[in-house]
């Protein structure tokens, strides 16, 4: 049974790209307390092997960085202009609460609004689109200019994360911001847990990678080590899609290109042998850490299945069946080889 608590403790923490340490602090933890040994690259992606009984190694990779903001500038009478880290949906942010990490380790709260946020002062309050022009951090502090922002230790450059708001419903939905990809993250540990847990063994060597650059593009763009790489990310949902937020998605091509023929058609014999809930999918707009990896040079093959997740880069949700659906398709796949 998967623990959702944890994937509720891995959605507190902030990690927009570029600032995961506390992330890959927590999990290289949490590893070391189930017996695991991990190492990391330079630019802090976090990895795991476990070994097997052959010279072929499989890559299981998730990303544990989200979207998140910037502090671009403060203007004059204290407002926190931003720019945007990764692909956010600025229309869902306003009126999110939010953090300022300062770069000596101060965290500050605030929310995002529009710069015309109140209908009884502003005409345009409900027609002023939402972008990075339009918008700023209202900080909780009292300010009254930029020099009052400038004190506390706020500057241009510190990092803006914002509040999950993590939900798991009785009907079985887990609401939250970032599920892309923290729910992926969140199912190789449970993998890691399981295999110790149980004592599992494989033929080929396993290879587990948490990126911290992917909604930035350049996650697992090198890879050491590894034949094939199965990418665990969102699946799409919506417009000309097969998958609803109960199914495993299977990638067959997203907008970077077409997924491994042998790997994805495995994925899919799995899947319907298994009588698994599951979608074939090509998604539209749309990379991974798998594009990365083979725009990198990385010789080896990928293929790209995930959790359905509704409203990707905005409040994001899924249900409790497509982590189980994805999770059996994972430990099927690994087993299988």
């Amino acid at each position: 049974m998967l623990n959702i608590d944890l994937l509720k403790k891995l959605s507190a923490i902030p990690s927009p790209s570029g600032f995961t340490m506390k992330m890959t602090n927590y999990l290289k933890c949490y590893l070391e307390k189930l017996g695991y040994e991990t190492f990391s690259n330079q630019k802090g992606n976090l990895f795991v092997k476990v070994l097997g009984q052959s010279n072929y190694t499989i890559a299981l990779s998730a990303h544990v960085d989200t979207l998140g903001l910037m502090v671009r500038s403060i203007d004059a009478s204290g407002k926190i202009l931003f720019t945007t880290i990764g692909g956010a949906l600025l229309c869902t942010y306003d009126g999110q609460y939010c953090q300022i990490h300062t770069r000596d380790g101060k965290t500050y709260t605030g929310t995002i609004l529009s710069t015309s946020p109140s209908v009884h002062v502003y005409a345009d309050a409900k027609t002023k689109e939402r972008n990075m022009d339009n918008m700023y951090v209202r900080l909780d502090e009292k300010i009254t200019c930029k020099d009052d922002v400038l004190k506390l230790g706020i500057n241009t450059g510190d990092f803006i994360s914002i509040n999950p708001n993590f939900e798991y419903t009785k009907s079985g939905f887990i609401k939250m911001r970032f599920l892309d990809d923290l729910a992926s993250a969140f199912l190789l540990l449970e993998l890691l847990r399981d295999i110790k847990e149980n004592h599992l063994t494989f033929k080929d060597n396993l290879l587990f990678c948490f990126t911290t650059y992917e909604e930035v593009g350049h996650g697992c763009s090198n890879l050491p080590d590894a034949n094939e790489l199965l990418v665990l990310d969102m699946g799409c949902i919506g417009l000309d899609l097969n998958c609803n937020e109960q199914m495993v998605s299977i990638c067959a091509k997203d907008a970077t290109g077409p997924y491994d023929y042998q790997m994805t058609s495995k994925l899919i014999e799995l899947a319907k042998s298994h009588n698994l809930n599951y979608a074939i999918d090509v998604y539209p707009f749309y990379g991974s850490d798998g594009s990365a990896a083979l725009r990198g040079g990385n010789d080896l093959k990928c293929a790209l299945i995930g959790p359905g997740i509704h409203a990707s880069h905005g409040m994001e949700r899924t249900h409790i069946e497509a982590l189980e659906n994805t999770y059996k398709l994972v430990k099927l796949y690994i087993e299988q080889k």
